[in-house]
């Protein structure tokens, strides 16, 4: 078998629409727009955004909203979820949301969908979901794929839009359960590298020996998740990754915040113990200049054989966040 090569496969965005320190929501959605645009220019297949709830740093709770304002204001990038938190959400109102969403932008829109709550405890009560919920998973994803089924006469109730809409669906993971799911399916699979690393490889070997063909897929294709901080030297990009570790921080202290600036150095702000939790599980991000870049996601592909990677660059200067997308873009992309 031939090895893959980086500027093979397809690369995409994952934008958690951040909210910077001094900064609002407005703005995010700003900058959002601003980066699918470059993205677009730039050649990259998809821009995905995920659902997350009670987090003051990140906008994208609206998820289905701000994907309609994405795609909205660009032409021809894919744009989509990644992902969907089902078990928050009556699979009919998703299939007319992204029935909605696929009517005004068709083909152009994708439906990437987890079982996890995106949220905390407290908040999936406020959602009204049944926190036993996430063992339904696989049958609120077949009401949700009937809704989109041709000519359903034969149910009471049906998706409008939606019924007979040809939108992709995915399922996103970051364990086995999803990646077993995909592959009996025949659907496109998504894991989250980027946050949960050591599971990457077990997870893919999973879903392509469970994988099953079917109308939508004869082959496995499998996408994995990529922490980015690129710059124009390893000094800058190490810098700039401190805004990314001080996120992770505040989420293991269960003190969420907006993202916060880069620092010259997280020694004084966590313990052995937090710093070792957080470089486990940021443990395969790509920080560097241009050729450690290309170096370290070479290596990642080699690692995974992905067929896609979406890239995810918490940066907090909305200009070092495209640079960091450009360098993507020049060392792993211009060469096809």
């Amino acid at each position: 078998m031939t090895q893959k090569q980086i500027h093979d496969i397809k690369f995409s965005i994952l934008d958690l629409a951040p909210i910077v320190q001094g900064g609002s929501a407005a703005d995010s959605f700003k900058n959002s727009l601003d980066l699918a645009r470059h993205a677009e220019k730039w050649g990259y297949h998809r821009v995905w955004v995920a659902e997350h709830h009670n987090m003051p740093g990140i906008a994208s709770s609206a998820t289905s909203v701000l994907i309609g304002y994405i795609a909205g204001g660009t032409t021809k990038i894919r744009v989509g979820s990644g992902g969907i938190m089902l078990p928050n959400h009556a699979p009919l109102v998703i299939a007319e949301q992204f029935g909605t969403l696929e009517s005004m932008y068709p083909g152009r829109i994708d439906l990437g969908l987890g079982r996890a709550p995106g949220s905390d405890q407290y908040t999936a009560h406020a959602l009204r979901r049944d926190l036993r919920s996430g063992h339904d998973f696989p049958n609120q994803l077949a009401e949700l794929r009937a809704y989109f089924a041709p000519d359903q006469h034969n149910q009471r109730v049906r998706a409008y839009p939606g019924e007979g809409l040809q939108i992709p669906i995915w399922l996103l993971g970051s364990s086995g359960f999803s990646a077993q799911l995909a592959g009996k399916l025949g659907l496109p699979f998504a894991f989250a590298s980027h946050f949960s690393p050591e599971y990457t490889l077990p997870a893919l070997n999973l879903y392509r020996q469970s994988f099953q063909p079917s109308e939508v897929l004869q082959e496995p294709y499998a996408m994995v998740g990529v922490n980015v901080i690129a710059a124009d030297t390893d000094e800058k990009a190490q810098w700039l990754s401190t805004s990314h570790q001080q996120a992770f921080l505040s989420l293991i202290r269960n003190k969420p915040s907006q993202l916060q600036p880069p620092i010259e150095s997280m020694e004084h702000l966590w313990t052995s113990i937090e710093k070792d939790a957080i470089e486990k599980q940021l443990g395969s991000s790509v920080i560097g200049n241009p050729e450690t870049v290309k170096e370290k996601l070479q290596a990642f592909l080699d690692e995974t054989q992905a067929d896609e990677m979406i890239i995810n660059s918490h940066i907090y200067d909305h200009n070092e966040r495209l640079r960091s997308y450009e360098i993507v873009q020049e060392v792993a992309m211009k060469t096809r």
